[in-house]
C-alpha cells in the first residue's frame, strides 16, 4: 500500500515506513472501514507519503510541496490524526527552520499496521482497500522513477537494489516468509541518537502474489532475477538496476 507509516498487508504488500526509534510494537490491524477510508484518500497518501520521507512538516510546508492550500493541508492532518496515522511533534523543521508563534508541526507516527486477509474483507472494503491499494503502487512507482532521475553523480546514485524472483511456497510458508521479512526491518532499525552519520532514509517495499494455477514448475525457483553485487558482471541484457533510496 501507500507510504504510510508501517502498514503491512496480512502476508504482504509490506509498507511504508518511517524511520523510527519505536520498533518492536504488536502488529495492528485495521479493519475499521471508516478508517480505511481514511487512509485511502489520495491527497492524504501524498501528505504521509511526504512526512515520511522529508520528516516533520507544517501544514503549510506540505502544501508548498504537494501543490494544494493550506485549508485542504490542515483539513486532511487532522483527519490522519483522529485515525492515528499522524501526531502534533515538537520537532521544529529538521533543518527547515525554526517554527513560529503557533506552528504547529506534524509526524508520521510509526507502528506495525496489518490489513485484515481478503477472505475476511467485506465487498465494500475490498472495493476501499483496491482503491488504496491502485493510489499507493502507482505512488510508489513513480517516486522511485522520479529519484532515479533525480539521483546525483555520488555514492548514493547507486542505491536502488531490486529483486524479481519466484519461490514455490504454501500458503502458511508464505506468511512465516512475510514474517521474517518484517523481522528483517525491524533489526535495521534503531533510535535517532544510534544512527551513524551519512545514513539517510530508505524506503523499502515488499510485493508478492500467487502466479496464475498451472503456472510451469521450470519457472519456480531458478529463475530469480539478481543479487546487486552481481550486477556489474552480467550482459546488458540481464542486468539489473542495483541502488536503494
Amino acid at each position: 500500500m501507500a507510504q504510510t507509516p508501517d502498514v503491512a498487508g496480512p502476508t504482504g504488500p509490506g509498507r511504508e515506513s518511517p524511520a523510527s526509534e519505536e520498533t518492536g510494537r504488536a502488529p495492528v490491524e485495521l479493519s475499521d472501514l471508516a478508517t480505511l477510508k481514511a487512509l485511502a484518500q489520495p491527497r492524504r497518501q501524498r501528505m504521509l507519503q511526504h512526512l515520511t520521507v522529508h520528516g516533520p512538516a507544517t501544514s503549510a510546508t506540505l502544501a508548498r510541496a504537494l501543490g494544494l492550500n493550506t485549508g485542504a493541508t490542515s483539513y486532511h492532518l487532522r483527519e490522519l490524526a483522529r485515525y492515528g496515522f499522524v501526531e502534533e511533534t515538537g520537532a521544529q523543521g529538521q533543518g527547515q527552520g525554526q517554527g513560529r508563534g503557533r506552528e504547529r508541526w506534524w509526524r508520521a507516527v510509526p507502528g506495525d499496521r496489518r490489513f485484515p486477509p481478503r477472505s475476511r474483507q467485506s465487498p465494500e472494503m475490498r472495493l476501499v482497500m483496491d482503491e488504496l491499494n491502485h493510489h499507493a503502487y502507482a505512488a510508489d512507482l513513480e517516486l522511485f522513477e522520479q529519484l532515479q532521475l533525480d539521483a546525483a553523480d555520488e555514492p548514493w546514485a547507486d542505491a536502488f537494489p531490486y529483486s524479481r524472483g519466484t519461490i514455490r511456497l504454501t500458503l502458511p510458508e508464505l506468511r512465516a516468509f512475510f514474517e521474517e521479512y518484517i523481522g528483517l526491518l525491524n533489526r535495521y532499525k534503531r533510535p535517532a541518537a544510534d544512527t551513524p552519520a551519512g545514513a539517510r532514509t530508505v524506503l523499502t517495499r515488499f510485493l508478492a502474489f500467487p502466479a496464475q494455477t498451472g503456472a510451469a514448475d521450470s519457472q519456480a525457483v531458478d529463475d530469480h532475477d539478481v543479487d546487486d553485487h552481481d550486477v556489474a558482471d552480467q550482459d546488458e541484457d540481464n542486468r539489473r538496476e542495483a541502488e536503494t533510496p
